[in-house]
């Protein structure tokens, strides 16, 4: 199944589980897209790098494993910058497969200006089921 996944609507229906607001309708988008062990691992920012090289830990990554622990990531997310901060995710075009391995790139835009605020990339690697296995995010890239 992993050479049928067509890369850019794969990256379409990624960054669209960011975005929606209902609990119900987020965790479906979540369960059709992740396997049930897969894993969220995020390049935290650079403020959070800082303090976790002040505290001897030279390379901090964060990892979200599991349908209810990556809904807790989606969730927060949305909280956070969907619904406080009033920005919209969206996938950028060029998302290109190489065998069971997605790259995509996104973009936070403003949905009051339309303006694009932020934004980065993902390595998204695939089960034999077309599944994400592990979403490897790079913000800021």
């Amino acid at each position: 199944m992993v050479n049928e996944i067509d890369p850019q609507e794969l990256a379409d229906r990624y960054t669209a589980q960011w975005n929606v607001s209902d609990a119900a309708e987020r965790r479906a988008a979540i369960e059709r897209l992740w396997a049930e062990d897969g894993a969220h691992i995020l390049h935290p920012p650079a403020e959070m790098r800082e303090t976790a090289a002040g505290l001897g830990f030279d390379h901090p990554t964060l990892e979200a494993r599991g349908y209810d622990a990556i809904e807790t990531r989606v969730a927060r997310s949305h909280e956070r910058f969907v619904e406080k901060d009033g920005l919209t995710f969206r996938a950028c075009r060029g998302a290109i497969r190489l065998n069971g391995v997605v790259r995509i790139g996104w973009e936070a835009v403003s949905a009051e200006t339309g303006n694009v605020v932020g934004g980065g990339s993902d390595m998204l690697v695939l089960d034999d089921d077309g599944r994400i296995k592990a979403d490897y995010m790079f913000p800021g890239s």
